[in-house]
């Protein structure tokens, strides 16, 4: 399980949420069997929709972040409940390109940047919250800022990181969100710039053994950081026989007796975790609606 970490500063105008989420990316690549530029990109996805998740209020509300910029990946997908847990899926988990001008994996090149970050919040209500922005690079990280700033209009900082070992393995994983409430003054923010400055990428600072605790202290330094909550988020998918019953109905009386009338039993497979559901002929045809 991923290690979460919520503070707030003294005067209530600064928030600062960091998690660990080694774990769970190391789950994403167990699943997807994904490369190392796929598992830096979906897991950062993956640990912005945990943070952004954890932020609701209701107990059944999900947020679901999806992003297209016409790369070689495809399109990835992220979805989150209100405890944190995540569940994520990409189009080609496998992506082979050289590393980007620092070195570094180029998640980037693999996103695109030609496309868009899309936002669903399910709150319960008639209609899903829908905010979608342009990307900005296609490293995820200052998409989520520039989601904020554009649709939220909420000042933030979001930082993602994943380290990949040689042999694929997940060496470290996590990200943090720092936010200013509407009335945070200028020293306020004249400090949290001053701490995002000094602090290093959160993938090395983790791998370090550095807490979240720890790093949320340091963004918040001079601001008297107080706890708000902790948590521990996984990767989850709550995928059923019943619920892919359902999906297998939304097609269609004709498509599934086309489907019954073949004779041979139907495998439907989870994108999220790749479990398998199986149904016989008769099956599928006692889902057709009279």
């Amino acid at each position: 399980m991923g290690k979460l970490y919520r503070a707030i500063s003294a005067d209530g105008s600064a928030f600062a949420e960091v998690l660990d989420a080694k774990d769970i990316v190391s789950e994403i690549e167990k699943i997807h069997q994904t490369s190392a530029v796929i598992t830096a990109g979906l897991g950062r996805l993956s640990i912005a929709a945990s943070l952004m998740g954890y932020m609701l209020k209701g107990e059944n509300d999900s947020i679901t972040l999806r992003v297209n910029g016409g790369g070689a990946a495809g399109q990835l997908v992220a979805v989150a409940d209100s405890r944190g847990n995540v569940k994520s899926c990409v189009d080609h988990p496998v992506v082979e390109i050289p590393l980007n001008a620092q070195g570094k994996l180029d998640v980037g090149g693999a996103v695109g940047t030609d496309g868009t970050l899309s936002v669903v919040k399910d709150l319960g209500l008639k209609e899903p919250y829908v905010g979608v922005v342009p990307l900005v690079s296609g490293e995820i990280a200052e998409d989520i800022a520039s989601y904020y700033a554009t649709s939220e209009q909420i000042p933030t900082v979001c930082s993602l990181g994943v380290l990949v070992n040689p042999d694929l393995s997940v060496k470290s994983a996590g990200g943090f969100l720092v936010q200013l409430l509407p009335f945070a003054d200028e020293k306020v923010i004249d400090v949290i710039e001053k701490n995002i400055a000094d602090i290093r990428p959160v993938s090395a600072m983790l791998d370090e053994g550095i807490t979240p605790q720890e790093i949320a202290e340091m963004l918040l330094a001079g601001l008297e950081p107080n706890e708000l909550d902790t948590a521990e988020p996984a990767y989850k998918c709550d995928c059923s026989r019943e619920r892919t019953e359902k999906v297998l109905i939304s097609i269609g009386n004709d498509e599934l007796k086309a489907i019954a009338d073949e004779g041979k039993d139907t495998s439907v497979v989870c994108h999220f975790c790749g479990k398998e559901y199986v149904f016989t002929p008769q099956e599928i045809s006692s889902l057709i609606k009279e």
